[in-house]
C-alpha cells in the first residue's frame, strides 16, 4: 500500500510539471520542416537499437512519467536490445545534455499485431532502469484526457530525427513540422485513408509535410488551452509509396483512446 502511494505521489509530481518546456518551441513558421530549437521538445527521446557493439537511432518516443517512455509497438522487435537517449538535439556531437538509460521492461499493447498495422493499438511502454534527471533539456510531456478529440485543422507539431524525405538522409538535428489535424470523417474518406484509419487513430498533415522513416513512435505535440503541451498521438504509419503523399496524412495512435491502459501499465509494472 505504501509503495503504491509513493508511486502515485511521484507520478503526480511529474504530471504537475508536464508539458512546460524551459525553451519554447518555434511555432511561428509554417514550413516543410525545420531544425527545432535545441531542447524545445524536452520529452522527445531517441530509441536506439544495438547493432554489434554500437547503438543506432531507430524510432522516436516520449517521456511521459518518472521512468516511462511511450513509443510505437512496431518499433519493438523480440530479441533486439534497446536503450533510450534523452536530452539529445544534435546526433553528430556530444552537447553535455544527453542522458542514457537502459530499458528494464517493455510492454507492447496486447492487441498490437505487426501483420495488421491497420487494426491499431500501435503502442508500447518502456520502463527505464532509473529516472532521468529533470532539467531544461529533459522533462515530461502531458497526456490528454480520456476520449479527447481535437477539431479539424487544430495545429500540432511532429518532432523527430526521421528521414528528411522519402529514402532521404536522416538529419543530425531534431526536426519539427506543423501538422494540422485531419478529422476522422475526412481522413476515412475513400480517396483518403478509407477504412484503414480507425477511430482510435488521429490523422495530421496530408500534403507537403509528413512523418518519415525514423519518426515512428515519436510524439504529435499539441498545445492545450492551459498552455501545456499534450501528446495527442504516437507516430504509427505513412503511405507505403512516399512519406508526403497528398490525401495520405501521417497516422498516429490516438493516446486519448488508451489512457486507461497507459495508467494500468505504469501503475502495475
Amino acid at each position: 500500500m505504501l509503495q503504491t502511494l509513493a508511486v502515485l505521489l511521484l507520478q503526480a509530481v511529474y504530471v504537475l510539471g508536464c508539458g512546460t518546456p524551459a525553451v519554447q518551441p518555434n511555432t511561428n513558421r509554417v514550413v516543410n520542416g525545420e531544425d527545432a530549437r535545441p531542447h524545445s521538445w524536452p520529452w522527445q527521446i531517441s530509441l536506439q537499437v544495438k547493432h554489434g557493439s554500437r547503438y543506432h537511432h531507430t524510432c522516436g518516443g516520449t517521456l511521459i512519467g518518472p521512468r516511462w517512455v511511450l513509443t510505437a509497438g512496431h518499433c519493438i522487435w523480440p530479441g533486439d536490445v534497446y536503450r533510450v537517449l534523452l536530452g539529445e538535439h544534435d546526433m553528430s556531437q556530444e552537447e553535455g545534455t544527453e542522458q542514457i538509460r537502459d530499458i528494464i521492461r517493455i510492454v507492447v499493447h496486447p492487441d498490437w499485431d505487426i501483420d495488421y498495422v491497420a487494426d491499431g493499438n500501435d503502442l508500447a511502454l518502456l520502463k527505464l532502469d532509473k529516472s532521468p534527471i529533470i532539467n531544461d533539456s529533459v522533462s515530461v510531456a502531458c497526456l490528454p484526457q480520456a476520449g479527447e478529440i481535437l477539431p479539424h485543422g487544430f495545429p500540432c507539431f511532429i518532432s523527430g530525427w526521421g528521414n528528411l524525405y522519402t529514402h532521404g538522409p536522416m538529419p543530425d538535428k531534431l526536426q519539427q513540422a506543423l501538422l494540422p489535424v485531419v478529422e476522422h470523417s475526412v481522413c476515412s474518406r475513400s480517396d483518403w485513408w478509407g477504412i484503414t484509419v480507425k477511430s482510435t487513430m488521429v490523422c495530421a498533415g496530408g500534403d507537403v509535410v509528413a512523418a518519415c522513416n525514423g519518426d515512428s513512435g515519436g510524439p504529435l505535440n499539441c498545445l492545450g488551452q492551459d498552455g501545456r503541451w499534450y501528446i495527442q498521438g504516437v507516430t504509427s504509419f505513412v503511405s507505403s509509396r512516399e512519406c508526403n503523399e497528398v490525401k495520405k496524412p501521417t497516422v498516429f495512435t490516438r493516446t486519448s483512446a488508451f489512457t486507461e491502459w497507459l495508467s494500468e501499465v505504469m501503475l502495475n509494472y
